[in-house]
């Protein structure tokens, strides 16, 4: 069953994030089968406030590619520099079963 993450992401050393951590997160997220949907900075809230810097939506086949991604050494090595420039809330959420 397919799967989602969002990340709702504060940014606070924009230069650490992407010279270190974006520069290299492609090349590791497509070897797992992700799939980017969404990146946007200035997201239009319908409701409510939006007080992050970057909302992030990706797609994994099903749970097991997600996991192997996210634990897998080389992304583990590349998120210490996501968190030493930023604080992320990540969301996994499971798709509706086709009917």
């Amino acid at each position: 069953m397919t799967v989602y993450a969002v990340a709702l992401i504060n940014i606070h050393d924009r230069q650490t994030y992407e010279e270190k951590y974006s520069a290299g997160f492609m090349d590791i997220f497509v070897r797992y089968q992700g799939t980017m949907l969404a990146v946007e900075e200035s997201p239009t809230a319908l409701e409510g406030e939006w007080p992050y810097t970057r909302t992030v939506l990706i797609e994994f086949p099903d749970r097991a590619a997600l996991d192997a991604w996210y634990h897998s050494d080389a992304y583990q090595g590349l998120m210490q520099h996501r968190t030493a420039a930023s604080v992320a809330s990540i969301a996994v959420l499971n798709a509706l079963p086709n009917p």
